[in-house]
């Protein structure tokens, strides 16, 4: 009866301890939702609540003033995510691959390389050069892709899971005539599935997220993501609502202009569609992030 009881207590601490984890996680996202869907009015008088005492959409309706260019934005967004996720994914888990490759000859110098480059990199200056005067990649897509496509972090984590794998599968593939990129992708890439997956939500989460990059090498606005016209649009709330005699000139009411709801608003629109997507690839991450600490 006593093993039974504290078995009991400590499963009931657990889901406690968790439960109250997940209301502090869960919270403050639901006040930040409360908050946009206020009235700037109340905000000032009452404060932050989690249940708008004056419901307003003012500040959904200054940020879809134009909604093309949201749009478009989301747009080139969602396009860099999926593309720069999944040419990521591969060439992370190529690279993975050989350096987890226990009979290739320089497995150790070409773990160091990559290794290295962890710790070191060339700042922002030569990457800037590289960018736009040797790759000529100015006002191109593709400045928003590569400067995050091989990430040496990502490659020592898939490393530790493939270097998991029996070496055994390679060779019996091997006798019965497979090719290395056969072996690769009708064979690893299967196996590497539930890695896969982890990397590839944290790889879309810095894709989606992306805005710095674009803030140096675009400047063609409709090649805009959707991060770079958030933070110029938070911007342009805090220069309009630090200079009263700008707002003055254009007539706008600095006491009706959706200052902090606006600022919750960005932060929906930014952070929404990640966390309605997030649910259905929660599986494989929990499962990616378990996998490699089982001995097989």
């Amino acid at each position: 009866m006593n093993t039974n009881a504290s078995y009991s207590l400590s499963r009931f601490l657990i889901h406690l301890f968790f439960t109250v984890v997940s209301i502090a996680t869960v919270l403050p996202f639901l006040l930040v939702v409360a908050v946009s869907l206020t009235d700037e009015k109340a905000l000032t008088e009452r404060g932050y609540q989690f249940i708008p005492s004056d419901f307003s959409l003012n500040a959904y309706r200054y940020m879809l003033d134009s909604p093309d260019i949201l749009f478009r934005a989301y747009g080139v967004t969602i396009l860099i995510t999926v593309a720069g996720t999944l040419v990521s994914l591969l060439v992370t888990a190529m690279t993975a691959y050989v350096v987890s490759r226990r009979d290739y000859r320089y497995n150790r110098i070409t773990t160091f390389y990559v290794f290295f480059t962890m710790l070191f990199s060339g700042g922002l200056v030569p990457s800037y050069i590289l960018i736009t005067q040797y790759l000529h990649l100015k006002d191109n897509l593709l400045a928003l892709i590569l400067p995050i496509l091989l990430s040496p972090f990502n490659i020592m984590v898939l490393k530790g899971f493939l270097s998991k794998l029996p070496i055994e599968v390679v060779e019996s593939a091997k006798i019965d005539g497979a090719k290395e990129l056969g072996i690769f992708f009708k064979i690893i890439l299967p196996l590497s599935t539930p890695a896969l997956a982890t990397l590839g939500l944290l790889i879309s989460f810095a894709y989606w997220n992306e805005w710095f990059n674009a803030m140096l090498y675009i400047d063609d606005p409709n090649k805009v993501p959707l991060q770079l016209l958030l933070v110029r649009t938070l911007n342009s709330i805090e220069f309009i609502t630090t200079n009263s005699e700008f707002a003055q000139q254009l007539g706008i009411d600095l006491s009706d202009f959706p200052n902090n709801s606006a600022r919750m608003a960005i932060a929906v629109l930014a952070g929404g569609p990640m966390l309605v997507i997030f649910p259905f690839f929660q599986r494989f991450f929990v499962k990616g992030l378990t996998v490699g600490s089982l001995k097989g």
